[in-house]
């Protein structure tokens, strides 16, 4: 949009510059100075925010299928969720299935969160202590799962109780 006004304003302040009077052939002066400055360089910040994005390899299987995956797992949860208490039986695979559908579902979340708010060009070992932190989450909340569903009385019955009570 610039470069197209640019040209007109200077041919409209040559011509106002060669009939006007000498107060306005100075401001003339001033703006055509003004538009053809070269410091540009203090009205944007120095830094990494300038720098282009490099372009990713175009593949197929790395955005849609991971994306469908997403919310196939999302549209899931629902019936996953309502379904042992609709059911009212007490089967071990529902809650095996609810639980690893929520951690995976919480997992592929929270790995998200880090791809958004840790750019991998600025903040690389800070993303890869947030990155190993959040698989050992996921493997230490499948393991506890693991257990309350095999020792204990599981998460359906546990929600059951605390409804309840």
């Amino acid at each position: 949009m610039a470069s197209i006004v640019r040209p007109s304003l200077l041919r409209q302040t040559a011509l106002a510059a060669r009939c006007a009077k000498p107060a306005f052939r100075s401001n003339a002066i001033k703006a055509s100075a003004f538009h053809t400055s070269t410091q540009r360089s203090a009205i944007l910040p120095p830094g990494p925010l300038n720098d282009p994005v490099p372009i990713p390899n175009p593949s197929a299987a790395h955005g849609s299928y991971h994306w469908t995956f997403e919310r196939l797992l999302a549209a899931g949860l629902v019936p996953l969720s309502i379904a042992p208490f609709a059911a009212g039986s007490l089967n071990p695979t529902t809650d095996a299935i609810l639980c690893s559908a929520i951690l995976l579902h919480s997992h592929i979340g929270f790995q998200s969160v880090i791809i958004d708010y840790i750019p991998k060009t600025r903040y690389s070992g800070l993303r890869k202590i947030f990155w190993w932190g959040l698989n050992v989450a996921t493997v230490t909340v499948g393991v506890g799962l693991y257990e309350f569903e095999t020792n204990d009385i599981g998460v359906t019955e546990a929600i059951k109780k605390i409804w309840k009570a």
